[in-house]
């Protein structure tokens, strides 16, 4: 059972690294693992995205051809086409147009960034947080969430 495996995926015959939504993404993975590496696309979104292209979820990522991966990006692009629901998407009902749209890579950075700036003007409380880098739930702040910040005095030269 071995052999017939080491049979379908040859690594030599594959390209190692695909760039796709400014993300190298690992060609030895299965393509739905493989979309995970890129931002704002998870899991269950990656699956989907594949089977509505039209591809083998047993592909390997390097093993596609470059009308695949057109397609994949196609269907991440513009999934309401491909008949994906909204509550898949990762960004629903758009404050300026009210739609429902799937944000992935730098798109989700800006979009992110312009909503803390926004609500930094309106001083709503949870974007200010957020600024700060504080916690934003409710969460204590006393002994927890002291990792990503530098404590004490800095060091002189």
């Amino acid at each position: 059972m071995a052999s017939t495996k080491a049979a379908q995926f040859n690594p030599e015959e594959i390209q190692h690294i695909i760039r796709l939504y400014n993300t190298n993404i690992d060609g030895t993975k299965k393509i739905p693992y493989a979309l995970t590496a890129i931002k704002g696309i998870g899991m269950r979104f990656g699956k989907t995205v594949v089977s509505r292209a039209g591809v083998s979820l047993q592909k390997r990522a390097g093993e596609l051809t470059q009308e695949e991966i057109a397609k994949i990006q196609e269907v991440i692009n513009d999934p309401k086409a491909f008949g994906i629901p909204g509550y898949m998407l990762n960004h629903q009902k758009d404050v300026v147009d009210g739609l429902d749209s799937q944000l992935v890579g730098i798109k989700l950075d800006g979009d992110l960034r312009m909503r803390i700036e926004k609500g930094k003007k309106i001083r709503e409380i949870r974007m200010l947080r957020l600024a700060a880098g504080l916690k934003v739930r409710g969460q204590r702040t006393k002994s927890n969430g002291r990792k990503s910040k530098a404590l004490g005095a800095p060091k002189r030269k």
